[in-house]
């Protein structure tokens, strides 16, 4: 079987190059009080104008822009829920106004409440400087979105916030895709459950559970496959099982040592096209992209826990979304100002574990000390990557630098 070792840029644009071509996924409906987090499957269009009408932003007096006066005589008010039902409203004449309350017909500005004296008989007296422009505090009826217009996109996760717009066009259910099926087999002699007490040789099987919560975290269904031993024959069994999912996650046998046999019985049982086996990249380096001859992709992910779950959120997850019909998902990337010099050599993109500390004059990072790729006690330490380009760096404390947030 041919190697094929890729850059990172390259890896990320075979992984995207594969998810443009997958068919759209299956959808249902499902009540909008479950749809949290859930990718849409259809446009959700406004049933009317937002806002149905021009509403006020302010608490204070509705007025006629166009004639500035000193003092006006206050006619009643309207409240948020109603609308006005008195006498046309003339000129020197207003009514008072509450936050969200539509504007009587021919008025066009709100004076705020803190820029009146209130006068006696229902009289309010209003400095020169503070008469209100046409529109001022006042948002204009269907300016936010018109009728028909689409206001969340199909192929969005829903949060909250569109959930709650989805909420303001009636839309009690809504179409969604399935969620997907997503195996996750871990590999190793080495490997036992939490739930037994390792032999002195012996690991816990920490992969299944992080990846398995991370692709849950993504939006899919994690179905968790017992660990395979290192045997072609375990791990054909255990692949096979895997296979019965949408997308296959292995984690470890994908290295060069005698053991590691993912790759070979990839290839011999189930006719595995490979389109790389290794990224230039820290850490992360073994892992494997590809296809079985039946169509079923998969990921070979290493069997360090730390590389595991970097190459899941970096490569993995975007055949996920994929597949689940998400559009426009991103790895976050953004700037932060070096908290230490930071020097390494070229010939690999390295994540490195870092805190990230935020404040309103922005972000820092420091790197996290760490043992390697098989370091937890560091990845639980960080929450977030320090990104170094495959040309390495030179940096000074203080400088902006590329970090990637995990997410």
């Amino acid at each position: 079987m041919a190697e094929r070792m890729v850059g990172f840029a390259e890896a990320v644009a075979e992984v995207e190059r594969h998810c443009a071509q997958l068919p759209t996924p299956g959808s249902e409906r499902i009540r909008l009080t479950s749809a949290l987090g859930r990718v849409l499957a259809g446009d959700i269009l406004a049933d009317r104008n937002f806002p149905p009408f021009a509403r006020s932003t302010r608490d204070g007096f509705a007025v006629a822009t166009s004639f500035a006066y000193t003092e006006l005589h206050i006619l009643g008010e309207v409240r948020a829920g109603q609308r006005w039902t008195g006498s046309p409203v003339k000129a020197g004449e207003c009514v008072e106004i509450m936050t969200g309350a539509p504007l009587p017909a021919g008025l066009d500005g709100v004076v705020m409440v803190e820029h009146v004296e209130r006068l006696a008989d229902a009289r309010v007296a209003i400095p020169a400087d503070r008469w209100p422009v046409t529109g001022a505090n006042v948002v204009a009826a269907g300016s936010e979105a018109r009728s028909g217009d689409v206001v969340v996109n199909a192929g969005t996760r829903l949060e909250a916030r569109h959930v709650g717009m989805a909420a303001a066009c009636g839309a009690v259910e809504v179409g969604v895709m399935r969620r997907l099926r997503v195996a996750v087999l871990a590999t190793g002699d080495e490997l036992v459950d939490l739930t037994e007490t390792p032999g002195p040789e012996q690991i816990r099987n920490s992969n299944s559970y992080a990846l398995a919560a991370a692709v849950e975290g993504a939006g899919g269904d994690a179905v968790v496959v017992a660990a395979a031993r290192d045997t072609a024959e375990s791990l054909a069994a255990q692949m096979r099982l895997a296979f019965e999912a949408d997308l296959a996650i292995f984690a470890g046998g994908v290295s060069a040592g005698k053991y590691d046999l993912a790759e070979e019985v990839l290839a011999e049982e189930f006719g595995a096209e490979f389109f790389f086996t290794g990224v230039r990249m820290q850490p992360g380096r073994p892992v494997v992209f590809g296809r079985t001859e039946s169509g079923k992709y998969f990921f070979g992910l290493p069997g360090n826990p730390v590389s595991a779950l970097v190459t899941f959120r970096l490569l993995a997850r975007r055949m996920l979304v994929a597949l689940a019909g998400e559009q426009g998902w991103q790895p976050q990337f953004v700037l932060a100002r070096l908290a230490e010099d930071v020097r390494f050599g070229a010939g690999l993109t390295r994540f490195l574990p870092a805190q990230i500390q935020t404040d309103l004059a922005g972000a820092k990072v420091r790197q996290v000390p760490w043992r390697g790729s098989g370091d937890m006690a560091a990845l639980a330490r960080a929450n977030g990557y320090l990104v170094v380009p495959e040309a390495g760096c030179d940096w000074r404390s203080g400088e902006l630098v590329t970090i990637w947030t995990g997410e």
